[in-house]
């Protein structure tokens, strides 16, 4: 039915330098690959660097330690509240739930506004106001509930320090870690994070 076809055309099978199968077009981008992966190896090094603390490690806290189980309804047989027994920090703007939907209770004798965090270059304490909670090292939850316990790392307000950022501008919030166990000394002491 079909005749092979009588004309016979030369391929050419000269492969020139440097010649790359159209599979392998989109691979010859390695040097700059290579440079992309050693940045953001470098960026993260850095960024490890920046957040070396002066405690790396502190002692895990149990929950039955950081709540104490609080019974309540007539009978006192309803057991889902928990008081929290540690110093926490409670934000300006806040305000409680009814009483009876509160799950965590903070007692207003262990919420702190104001911290003395000690600068390390400069070797003397300031008595700082707490802006916010940044981590706990025990976990999100007490992260999230502001409890303040050895280890963890606040953001204290700088600006009457007078620091100053390389652009000229006047840094307001710091990080600092906390140095002592707030609970057992009623104050909070911590190492600025420079």
């Amino acid at each position: 039915m079909h005749d092979e076809s009588s004309s016979r055309r030369k391929v050419d099978d000269e492969v020139h330098e440097g010649a790359l199968p159209a599979y392998l077009l989109d691979r010859d981008v390695t040097a700059r690959a290579k440079v992309l992966s050693n940045t953001i190896k470098q960026k993260r090094k850095e960024k490890a660097g920046k957040w070396e603390v002066p405690l790396p490690k502190v002692r895990p806290v149990a929950e039955d330690e950081m709540f104490r189980v609080v019974r309540t309804g007539k009978r006192k047989t309803k057991q889902w509240k928990r008081m929290v027994t540690k110093v926490t920090f409670v934000g300006e703007g806040f305000t409680r739930k009814p009483p009876k939907y509160e799950r965590f209770i903070r007692p207003m004798g262990l919420r702190f506004k104001k911290a003395h965090v000690t600068h390390p270059e400069l070797k003397c304490t300031f008595n700082l106001e707490i802006i916010g909670i940044k981590k706990n090292p025990n976990g999100p939850m007490y992260t999230s509930l502001g409890v303040v316990t050895k280890g963890t790392i606040i953001e204290v307000n700088v600006s009457e320090l007078g620091l100053v950022t390389p652009a000229g501008k006047v840094v307001w919030g710091k990080y600092a870690q906390v140095t002592n166990n707030p609970e057992n000394d009623g104050c909070i002491n911590a190492v600025l994070l420079v």
